[in-house]
């Protein structure tokens, strides 16, 4: 009876042990992000394989070039609080092979309505979130 109380506190204790190390495991992409590839936009769209927001808002597909500034919005995707995967923005205007993209993460607030994507370069309306002073994106290659 011992044994296999001691047996079944033991799997306790593994399992608890477990799942506290995979929360920490997860806890570390917890943090404002965008994972994506260089990708084909051959089908008029470009995906981030996952995105992490602290809030609801937007995933943006910027143009950019060597200076790696954001330029004009070519494409955008909503996103929810906490992990989103998969996220594919439909691009509003033609991107070849080569052209570089920044997918970035922007905010709901300060527009006029909610779920409606009301940016527009340089304003304050669904604008981009910062981290430690830094914009939220990830720049990719059109292929």
């Amino acid at each position: 009876m011992m044994n296999k109380l001691m047996a079944s506190a033991c799997v306790s204790v593994s399992l608890l042990a477990a799942t506290s190390l995979a929360q920490a495991g997860d806890h570390k992409d917890m943090h404002p992000g965008v994972w994506a590839d260089d990708q084909s936009v051959s089908s008029g769209t470009v995906t981030a394989k996952k995105v992490m927001a602290d809030e609801n808002g937007w995933l943006v597909v910027h143009r950019t070039n060597e200076d790696m500034k954001p330029g004009p919005v070519v494409g955008h995707a909503p996103l929810k609080k906490g992990k989103n995967k998969d996220v594919a923005a439909i691009l509003t205007e033609d991107v070849k092979p080569g052209d570089h993209l920044m997918l970035m993460v922007h905010s709901e607030e300060g527009g006029m309505k909610t779920g409606v994507f009301e940016y527009t370069l340089g304003a304050k309306e669904d604008g981009p979130i910062k981290m430690d002073g830094k914009l939220v994106q990830k720049v990719i290659t059109a292929e």
